[in-house]
């Protein structure tokens, strides 16, 4: 165990939309020495830019600002620092409105702002000199009709340690990684080098965990059955120790739980392998360890750390098109024709067709059931979705749908009124040099330039050795894989991300046995013509998968119901499979 004291982090938010109450509850539930909030994503990003486009002044999250009109004043009593990267777009204009919030209280508040994300004119020099955008995952290049409405870059901690050491009471960010505004109060508080790689690869490793909010505390987790009490689950904190390694835990007496079986669903959402690149450090996810530290305390120690990437991840906003799409209501019998008949005078009344668009998706959901007892089990819906350039041509989608509304199936209706559709971006990921990204920080009329992190072109990349268990045999017994296995998925861009963890050693090495392209092709057939990019965790006893541009061209543009594939997990361990006998546990899927 490490020795000395740990700095209290708290995070009050995972997503632009979280529970406004948190940052109270977190604030008023404990000792913290630090909240922390993360309102960005691909999405957010996207959503942040449209409110920019229609006020020059907007471009933030104003629910960071929400929140604090109720805590500044508690947290500046109390000497608890807040870092957020809520300043999106427009991080000088959300910190304003937080200076605003002191000054009707009569307070003073120190605000610093970090900046250096907004890379358009660093993007489009280079793109002038002949560069193209590879795109991160497919390698397409980005066409020079293109302009992108937004790009930024994906910053590191070190503008918010810089910060917090010249007396910032409040960090405002624009785009840092999530677990930046983890690792900067970690760095600052135990005063890490720049080259403290394994400190920073735990701090990293932590702030993956607590960053996403309620993930850690028993949200979105397969087994939420053995979590005593869902309701307004607690929000984690995580206790940072000088060496890096951690403890994972949440106010007492709240609802929730920290297990870690919990803390290992998390390490596992939306990574890409066990080298996680930050633009800090590379933090090595299959050297981490997990250990019982208590009741809703778990402790994540072990952290190893590469030297920080040459490059830095970029991520530029293009225009779409547009987007609309309509639902119908099937009920009763023959739904498939029923379904069949909509589209066809559906496309009549278009007068147009379908290679007018970019793209028509068609999905069918059964939930109709024979004899049915109630309305309820009769009815199924049939969506149409379109997208194209011409606004017109997509808004018309909703138009013809009504007008087949008396003169197509028995029983026809909507599950809401058609609307005229709606703009989206695609979201373009791409590397630029590490020396092409300057981070600067703002704080009392003072602007400085934070230098890069340090890198080491000699570093052997950390290469870990693990014993693994014998494969248990037979007798097999067909069941659920969600009787023994837990999953964790989501999203990165265009690609699906998806981490399967056993919680038994019996179990992982089962898992290990057929985790491979053709078993994972076969129980996801919508993944049958993408590449899968397979990875493992195994001291989590957790194999993983990237399914690569399984989303399309991402969350804004996939017509999918789940376009963030946050139910691809759950979808895989409700496939029945033959597991060996003695592993089936009932009462844990």
């Amino acid at each position: 165990m490490t020795t000395g004291s740990p700095l209290r982090v708290a995070n009050c938010s995972g997503f632009f939309g979280d529970r406004l109450s948190a940052a109270r509850e977190m604030v008023d539930g404990g000792s913290i020495d630090v909240l922390t909030g993360d309102w960005l994503a691909e999405l957010t990003m996207g959503l942040l830019a449209r409110q920019r486009r229609r006020d020059a002044d907007a471009g933030f999250a104003g629910t960071f600002v929400t929140q604090l009109e109720d805590v500044l004043g508690d947290c500046l009593d109390r000497g608890i620092k807040i870092v957020s990267n809520a300043g999106g777009l427009n991080p000088h204009g959300c910190a304003e409105q937080v200076r605003a919030i002191a000054e009707r209280s009569g307070r003073t508040v120190n605000v610093a702002v970090v900046y250096g994300d907004d890379v358009a004119d660093t993007f489009a020099e280079a793109r002038t000199n002949g560069w193209s955008a590879p795109h991160l995952d497919t390698g397409e290049e980005l066409g020079a009709e293109v302009e992108p409405e937004v790009v930024s870059a994906y910053l590191g901690a070190w503008g918010i340690v810089e910060a917090l050491d010249a007396g910032a009471d409040v960090v405002v960010t624009g785009r840092v990684t999530d677990a930046a505004i983890i690792v900067g109060p970690a760095a600052w508080h135990h005063r890490w080098k720049r080259n403290d790689w394994d400190a920073l690869a735990g701090a990293v490793a932590a702030g993956h965990v607590i960053e996403c909010g309620a993930h850690a505390t028993g949200g979105n987790f397969s087994f939420f059955r053995e979590v005593p009490d869902m309701r307004l689950a607690g929000f984690p904190l995580a206790e940072i120790f000088p060496d890096g390694s951690s403890v994972i835990t949440k106010h007492a007496r709240t609802a929730g739980a920290v297990t870690i079986d919990t803390v290992t669903a998390q390490l596992l959402y939306e990574i890409d392998g066990p080298r996680y690149l930050n633009p800090d450090v590379i933090t090595r996810l299959d050297t981490i360890q997990l250990s019982d530290d208590g009741p809703d305390r778990v402790r994540l120690s072990g952290a190893r750390g590469e030297p920080a990437p040459r490059t830095v991840k970029v991520g530029a906003l293009v225009a779409g098109g547009w987007r609309n799409e309509t639902t119908f209501v099937l009920t009763g019998l023959n739904v498939e024709e029923k379904a069949e008949l909509a589209e066809e005078l559906l496309w009549l009344q278009m007068y147009c067709g379908r290679e007018d668009f970019d793209s028509v998706t068609t999905r069918l959901l059964r939930a109709d059931r024979p004899n049915p007892a109630t309305m309820n089990d009769a009815v199924s819906l049939f969506t149409i979705t379109v997208t194209g350039k011409d606004r017109r041509l997509v808004g018309s989608l909703s138009r013809a749908a009504v007008e087949t509304g008396l003169a197509t199936y028995p029983g026809a209706y909507f599950t809401t009124p058609p609307g005229a559709g709606s703009e989206f971006t695609v979201f373009w990921p791409t590397l630029l040099p590490v020396e092409a990204v300057q981070q600067h920080v703002e704080l009392g009329g003072t602007t400085w330039t934070i230098p890069s992190p340090p890198t080491d072109d000699n570093a052997e990349s950390i290469a870990p050795h693990f014993d693994y268990p014998s494969i248990p045999s037979g007798p097999f017994s067909e069941a659920a894989l969600g009787t023994v296995l837990g999953a964790r998925s989501g999203d990165k861009g265009g690609n699906a991300t998806l981490g399967v963890w056993a919680r038994t050693e019996d179990a992982h090495a089962w898992l290990r046995s057929w985790w491979n392209a053709t078993e994972i092709h076969q129980l996801i057939p919508e993944a049958a013509d993408c590449e899968l990019r397979l990875w493992e965790l195994p001291q989590l006893r957790a194999c993983g998968v990237t399914i690569v541009g399984l989303l399309g061209r991402g969350v804004a543009a996939n017509p999918n119901l789940d376009s963030q594939a946050k139910g691809l997990g759950e979808y895989l361990r409700a496939k029945h499979v033959p597991v060996p006998t003695a592993l089936i546990r009932t009462g844990h899927s």
